[in-house]
């Protein structure tokens, strides 16, 4: 009994130790994490409100409030304005799910930047105004493309509607 005490101590103690190295490493707020879409997939939350479904890369709680973490590959000096909309569903998606008030969110780029975006009556207006916008588009199929970018019109989840494709 001795042996498989220190044994679980010993595991517990590692895996201490490679949460704390994961959250220095991804700079993950201090906080307790709830969420992670990151090591293993996650079960999505879903609005029922908004009819919108997502998963973040992490959820923490910091001072009673859970903030939601999204890690963005490439490097920005700037939020880029689909990352704050994407962050602003996860907060959305997090006080229909948990109830409750979600302050900010914080988006986190590969040149270590990182932005605490606040999820403030601006931006959840713009959020809801936007998804009516794409679902009025959905509802009478006229999509219409709003960059010039390859990239992003390749890997669009709107492709398939979409009648003005780059590709």
């Amino acid at each position: 009994m001795l042996l498989i005490s220190i044994l679980f101590l010993k595991i517990s103690k590692k895996v201490k130790n490679t949460i704390k190295k994961q959250k220095s490493e991804y700079k993950i707020q201090p906080g307790k994490i709830t969420y992670s879409d990151l090591n293993k997939p996650a079960k999505p939350f879903f609005s029922k409100k908004y009819r919108i479904t997502g998963k973040p890369d992490y959820v923490t709680i910091t001072n009673n409030n859970y903030i939601p973490i999204e890690f963005k590959t490439g490097k920005s000096d700037q939020p880029q304005k689909n990352h704050i909309f994407q962050l602003a569903a996860y907060c959305q998606l997090l006080e229909d799910n948990y109830g409750g008030f979600v302050p900010y969110g914080i988006l986190v780029y590969n040149n270590n930047s990182q932005f605490k975006i606040p999820y403030d009556p601006k931006i959840r207006y713009e959020l809801n105004t936007t998804i009516n916008k794409m679902r009025h588009q959905l509802r009478t199929g006229k999509i219409i493309r709003n960059h010039m970018d390859s990239n992003k019109c390749n890997n669009c989840s709107m492709r398939t509607y979409c009648n003005f494709k780059l590709l």
